[in-house]
């Protein structure tokens, strides 16, 4: 009993579990948030306790990561707030004073034009949810103020629970944004050995530019969500997502020159051995040991030392892989600053 215990545990706390079963723990976890907000409304007999069951499934049915959640929940109480009270004058102004549905109306549609104009760009989930919650609360402005409050408060409810449970078994973007770094940098690294021998099939080449570019999409989606994880600026995330694109392109350059005496294709595992390096880093969350360069490796400094005294260089290839040599270098540097300042993505030792 208490080894499967155990096996049971290891394998709910094992986050490369939780990475590869992501679908599935997140289902479990929407399903097992909308009982309690049944449990919860049902039980205490709370009025309009669907509302809190739908509230559940806006702020995390179509979001797993940990750092997402919270955004959407801080958002969704916000919205809620607001279009509450906008909600509540606007019944009290058709019900107890002025007694003008035709005012209600025009009020209402004013406010949720608003709400629309803001609703596209920054903050624009809290405009929609804004303008939402007004209609739910008030209605056409012929609500009751005591079924208005209590779908406020089922409202809120339901943004507790989903946010109690994003911090379970919770799915964290930054340990998607390590493990999908890696895997750029392998596939990187098999494209570069490709290239290296040359004779690339333009087809291939094409195929592999277009799933390192999906990769690279993937990757760029989870900037805001590490950011909050982690508390790391999101300029320096962008960084990285820069060089990796430098590195994508100059890849796809490299396949476009042709061998010949000005262009030499020196063999070079340097480039490849710090891509499979830092993929190995990233995926066990330890820093890269300090080694001296590989035989035959450029290192960074080599771009500017490379180019003569007229600023040319010894070919396109050559100063394509210098180029792809400095922005490796430039992306392990960043990640070890903030390893050491954050302690993402590699932990302190």
């Amino acid at each position: 009993m208490r080894d499967a215990f155990r096996k049971t545990t290891n394998v709910l706390l094992d986050p490369n579990r939780r990475y590869s079963q992501a679908r599935l723990f997140h289902a479990i976890r929407v399903a097992l948030a909308l009982l309690v907000s049944i449990a919860l409304t049902t039980g205490i007999h709370i009025p309009h306790g669907e509302w809190a069951s739908i509230t559940v499934l806006v702020v995390i049915g179509g979001l797993q990561h940990h750092g997402n959640i919270r955004r959407r929940a801080a958002e969704r109480g916000v919205g809620t707030l607001l279009g509450a009270m906008i909600g509540l004058i606007l019944i009290v102004q058709q019900s107890y004073l002025l007694h003008w549905p035709l005012l209600t109306y025009v009020l209402m549609a004013l406010v949720c034009g608003y709400c629309a104009y803001h609703a596209i760009g920054k903050g624009g989930y809290i405009a929609l949810l804004t303008a939402i919650t007004v209609v739910i609360t008030a209605g056409h402005g012929d609500q009751d103020v005591y079924d208005a409050l209590w779908r406020t408060v089922d409202v809120l409810i339901g943004t507790v629970v989903a946010l109690v449970f994003s911090f379970a078994l919770p799915a964290y973007a930054s340990y998607s944004w390590r493990v999908k770094l890696a895997a750029l940098l392998r596939a990187s690294a098999a494209v570069h050995a490709r290239v290296q021998r040359g004779g690339v099939d333009p087809a291939t080449l094409q195929k592999d530019m277009l799933q390192l570019g999906m990769q690279l999409v993937q990757l760029r989606s989870l900037i805001p969500s590490v950011a909050k994880e982690t508390d790391v600026p999101t300029a320096q995330l962008e960084e990285i997502q820069h060089a990796a694109r430098v590195c994508i392109s100059a890849l796809e350059l490299m396949a476009a020159v042709d061998a010949n005496a000005d262009h030499p294709r020196e063999d070079d595992h340097g480039i490849r051995s710090t891509m499979l390096a830092l993929a190995d880093s990233l995926e066990s969350g330890s820093a890269p040991e300090t080694e001296a360069p590989a035989e035959g490796h450029i290192t960074a400094g080599a771009v500017a030392a490379a180019s003569g005294s007229n600023g040319t260089t010894t070919g396109s290839f050559a100063f394509l892989t210098r180029r792809l040599d400095a922005e490796l270098a430039r992306t392990r540097e960043v990640l070890t600053q903030m390893s050491s300042k954050y302690e993402f993505p590699y932990a302190s030792n």
